[in-house]
């Protein structure tokens, strides 16, 4: 499984418009805490598998993605719920904290 690679191609069919909340992973081969959170994502695809939609976008690829929600530092997780982004979270935090934050928008 894993999670789904967003880019501006695809990113209104799978983000904006997906009828499940979405947690999207800004992030840069470069960057440390984002390798370090990369596992961390992977996992969440599966265990909330049916509950909410994991996408990750590479800032590098998709810069102008990054601008148009102001994601200055990564990795920033931005949660999406009906088309707007309801919640964001920065730099790398472990599973269980995450899935703490994450809960609310189940």
């Amino acid at each position: 499984m894993g999670a789904l690679h967003v880019d501006e191609k695809n990113f209104e069919a799978e983000v904006l418009k997906s009828s499940l909340p979405v947690l999207v992973d800004f992030w840069a081969e470069w960057c440390g805490p984002c390798k370090m959170i990369a596992p961390v994502i992977d996992q969440l695809s599966v265990v909330l598998q049916g509950k909410m939609k994991i996408a990750k976008v590479n800032v590098d690829e998709s810069s102008p993605l990054a601008g148009q929600f102001n994601v200055m530092s990564i990795p920033t997780l931005l949660i999406f719920k009906g088309g707007k982004p309801v919640d964001q979270i920065v730099g790398a935090m472990p599973k269980d904290k995450l899935l703490i934050k994450l809960n609310p928008h189940l």
